[in-house]
């Protein structure tokens, strides 16, 4: 097999290539179309999902791709590609500058090399199995913090049917016992973030393999831990994802395991009881 870390110089150039693809629409807006209730796609994301493919099939043609607006190459070969053209759809669509590329290379159902491409800040993040993980080609780590409450967290929730995701749950009570939770909209450019030390933890319900082969690869080659919400271990097709610095996982996940229990848990403040303050 070819060294996990030969795939990267041209990963990240496909990636780049598609990311400067990505900013001509943006800074241009584009048409915004929806693929269900409320997902978005947009002319961009097929674009660069072409673009990406093309490539892959020039250099790679024996490869079997998975892509998120539809690619499917399933031959049979020991080599998967897991392309999303376009976290982050919803904000680009809006002019919202937090969105990436992220591209995973898969040997016999082995994620080996991985890359997530920031256009709007020129971040390139990248990993391969066994050799670290880098920001712009400079290698970086999972942060020090040793407590929840010291922590900062990430969360992502759909795009449609949100009444029928239990996140908002994890969202409050997570909120209370850390020092934030923060909610950008790609859980790709979320999982880089664990990455490198901007975040803490990341967790999301119902994720796609594209939206996380990359990252998850990233986190555990900075030294990161990433798991199921019992703390199994992570699987692309679980759509389940904690990721974190490793410190604060298992305090994380005795947060999940007192939350799907039922157990008593801190209620916020009542809106009643603000109001009722105000007039005091």
């Amino acid at each position: 097999m070819t060294s996990p870390g030969n795939f990267i110089s041209p990963m990240t150039t496909i990636a780049r290539e598609a990311g400067g693809l990505l900013m001509n629409y943006f800074n241009n807006r584009v048409k915004i179309e929806y693929k269900g209730e409320a997902d978005l796609v947009t002319e961009a994301d097929r674009a660069s999902e072409e673009l990406i493919t093309g490539r892959i099939r020039e250099l790679w043609p024996d490869h079997d791709i998975v892509g998120e607006e539809g690619t499917r190459t399933e031959s049979g070969s020991d080599w998967r590609w897991y392309i999303d053209p376009l976290d982050g759809t919803t904000n680009f669509a809006h002019g919202f500058p937090v969105f990436c590329v992220s591209m995973a290379l898969e040997y016999k159902g082995e994620r080996i090399a991985g890359v997530i491409y920031d256009p709007s800040r020129n971040e390139l993040f990248a990993a391969s199995k066994g050799g670290g993980a880098t920001l712009n080609g400079r290698t970086i780590t999972v942060s020090a913090t040793a407590t929840l409450r010291e922590s900062l967290l990430a969360t992502g929730f759909p795009s449609r049917k949100r009444h029928q995701n239990p996140n908002i749950h994890f969202y409050h009570q997570l909120t209370l016992r850390s020092h934030g939770v923060r909610r950008p909209g790609s859980a790709a450019l979320d999982l880089a973030y664990v990455s490198c030390g901007r975040f803490d933890a990341f967790w999301e319900f119902n994720l796609n393999p594209w939206d996380t082969a990359a990252g998850v690869l990233i986190v555990t080659e900075a030294g990161g831990t990433v798991t199921n919400f019992t703390g199994g271990p992570f699987s692309i097709d679980s759509r389940e994802v904690m990721a974190s610095n490793t410190l604060v996982h298992e305090e994380l996940l005795a947060v999940f395991h007192s939350i799907f229990a039922g157990e008593p848990l801190p209620e916020p403040a009542l809106p009643r009881v603000y109001l009722q303050s105000r007039k005091s």
